[in-house]
């Protein structure tokens, strides 16, 4: 990539947030509209689950797909592909006329989705390629999810009073339009100095992984475990069939390697950790405030604010903390807030009053916005540029494996306590486990960040940054040997 001015850099930061606020604005919006189409398209909690792990589940398992394939490529071909397929997908998901055929377009939508955010990191990450810059520029990137926090049930609950659920996908359209003619004309192309070639056996293995991983999860209250424990079964065979055979490759879908570094490895769990915390805590909160409150989506929207603003005031904060002293500060504060946070509903019901609501929802907030800064910064930092968009991706891929599996317990838990008593009546104590789920996801989060960031951890990381960049020179010595 060529040394772009500083106007041209931010430049091309906005273009790509502008991709992260449409995927992270969709999300947040629809939850806020599950009520509504849980009437409209006559929905069960499962198929609530569904209209957003439908979406996550095909997101995190092309990610890594899409990051090494924009590598090869180049990454501003990529990104407008997504762009277009995931304006096509919200076009179809505005338009869908039952539960199923809008799950199918998630998925359209999803396949785009996937050439987004981790093409879009790995371009900032070869844009800013001061350490410090990058890592302002990567609180930028956290702030936008604040921003789509903020907007997304503000936006989302006032298009479903005035116009409906459906107008929710219309937003991506003018957005993803401007990102794309911005892309065309501003942001130069790019790809790794070496190709990596295809992995289709990786890739099938990790669809079946995921995709057996949350039908099992989701079906198990109403199917039972004798019904889904094959998808277990399958599960297990393919999360062993790619620990087996990966390493085995000389370029993986997932370089096994890479988890040799300790804040890389504890990145990816607390990534899957923090986000199973966003993804239950979203879906417990909609529901609650709508069936149980009875507030409609605008007001069901006006509370969340709580939760939205600290993110989006403390996204920014933690990226310069990150830049400044490292991450572990940023990774304590999110797992301390994140923690106890869960603690005030599961312990407390905090739902049940207006003041500890307001705290529960504070605390989230300032939790996930310490959190995210961090984990970006610490999955692409210490690992080759050139391996740049597979860092990337495996990052992004937690972050969406970690919604698809917060939405999916926490939605099981809760179908299987309310049962077919009226949500008014048992929605609390049904939610509760939830709760202490996403309480255990914050003290993960926070154990992780404390073990992972200090000097031992760290010396890890060079040991593998080391590793990985001998073995691609030996790699491109010999290329260039063999040509």
């Amino acid at each position: 990539m060529p040394e772009l001015s500083h106007r041209r850099r931010l430049l091309v930061l906005a273009i790509c947030c502008m991709s992260l606020l449409i995927v992270s604005l969709d999300n947040t919006a629809l939850n806020v509209a599950l009520p509504s189409m849980q009437r409209e398209l006559h929905a069960t909690t499962s198929g609530l689950q569904w209209s957003i792990d439908a979406y996550t589940l095909v997101l995190a398992s092309l990610l890594m797909l899409a990051g090494s394939t924009a590598d090869r490529i180049g990454r501003k071909r990529v990104f407008m592909t997504g762009l277009v397929l995931f304006s096509i997908g919200s076009l179809l998901c505005s338009l869908a006329p039952n539960l199923e055929l809008l799950v199918v377009f998630r998925m359209v939508q999803a396949v785009g989705g996937s050439m987004l955010n981790p093409v879009a990191m790995s371009i900032i990450t070869n844009t800013f390629t001061d350490s410090r810059e990058r890592a302002r520029a990567i609180g930028v990137w956290g702030a936008v999810v604040g921003i789509s926090m903020a907007a997304g049930p503000l936006v989302g609950g006032l298009l479903v009073e005035s116009v409906g659920w459906r107008s929710i996908f219309w937003v991506n359209l003018p957005v993803g339009l401007a990102a794309l003619l911005l892309t065309l004309r501003f942001v130069p192309e790019s790809r790794a100095p070496r190709a990596r070639r295809p992995d289709p056996v990786g890739q099938l293995l990790v669809i079946t992984l995921f995709g057996s991983l949350t039908y099992a999860i989701i079906e198990a209250p109403n199917s039972g475990l004798g019904t889904v424990a094959p998808f277990g079964a399958v599960a297990l065979v393919a999360l062993l069939g790619l620990l087996g055979y990966e390493p085995r490759r000389e370029e993986p879908l997932i370089d096994l390697r890479f988890f040799r570094s300790a804040p890389f490895s504890g990145a990816t769990v607390i990534a899957i950790s923090a986000f199973a915390a966003l993804g239950g805590f979203l879906f417990l909160s909609t529901l609650y405030l709508q069936n149980v409150r009875g507030l409609d989506a605008l007001h069901a929207g006006l509370w969340m604010l709580p939760m939205a603003a600290p993110t989006f005031l403390c996204a920014p904060l933690s990226g310069r903390l990150v830049g400044s002293r490292g991450p572990r500060l940023s990774l304590l504060v999110a797992g301390a807030a994140m923690t106890v946070s869960g603690v005030l509903f599961a312990a407390f019901e905090a739902e049940t009053a207006n003041s500890t609501l307001f705290a529960g929802y504070v605390l989230f907030g300032i939790g996930f916005g310490f959190v995210n800064a961090p984990i970006t910064n610490t999955a692409v930092s210490g690992m080759p540029r050139t391996q740049a968009g597979v860092a990337a991706a495996v990052a992004s891929t937690s972050r969406q494996l970690g919604q698809t599996l917060g939405v999916a317990v926490v939605g099981a838990v809760l179908a299987a306590g309310v049962g077919s008593s009226p949500y008014k009546d048992t929605f609390v104590a049904a939610a509760r486990p939830g709760w202490w789920i996403l309480a255990g996801c914050g003290l993960a989060v926070l154990v992780l960040g404390w073990v992972t960031s200090g000097r031992w951890a760290r010396r890890t990381a060079e040991r593998t940054a080391d590793e990985l960049e001998s073995a691609d020179l030996k790699d491109a010595v010999g290329v260039t040997a063999g040509s």
